[in-house]
């Protein structure tokens, strides 16, 4: 039974993440031949201050990149 846990910061849709959900369960099922009922699929969200990309949270990493675009 295939587990796929996916972390991803706060904010999307039940819509969005039920299609990542299937596409990912698509995927599994395609690479590992075994039947979607097997796989199973956990979201975490984060809030933006608890997710780190190269030592900085979101709200650091989009001020970094204004600072940058001016």
């Amino acid at each position: 039974m295939p587990i796929i846990e996916m972390h991803m910061v706060e904010g999307r849709t039940a819509e969005q993440k039920s299609r990542v959900a299937a596409a990912v369960t698509a995927a599994v099922c395609q690479s590992l031949e075994c039947p979607a009922e097997t796989v199973r699929i956990l979201i975490t969200e984060h809030r933006g201050d608890e997710f780190y990309v190269a030592g900085m949270n979101m709200a650091q990493r989009a001020a970094k990149q204004k600072e940058q675009a001016q």
